[in-house]
């Protein structure tokens, strides 16, 4: 089986007085990124893993820490890794 490569978009909401330790434990998460945040509680959160699997893990363990009220996926996309290789024609 060809290895993938999938990103994903997510918006996490979370507590507004507990977003610096949740920001810190999502990007301890290998492939997260904190993209940006807000004083509302908002956080905009890139996903990279090798399966939906992961993505999914990785957004329930997002989902499980203190002061996060929920976690949507926005956007997801997965391509064979062998691609990123591949030149674009303009």
């Amino acid at each position: 089986m060809e290895q993938e490569i999938h990103i994903a978009g997510i918006v996490v909401y979370a507590q507004p007085e507990q977003i610096e330790s949740i920001r810190s434990c999502i990007e301890d998460a290998p492939g997260a990124e904190v993209c940006a945040t807000d004083s509302s509680g908002k956080l905009v959160v890139t996903l990279e893993t090798d399966s939906t699997k992961r993505t999914l893990d990785i957004m329930d363990a997002i989902r499980a820490l203190p002061g996060v009220l929920d976690v949507v996926l926005v956007y997801q996309h997965a391509e064979p890794i062998a691609a990123l290789d591949q030149e674009v024609s303009q």
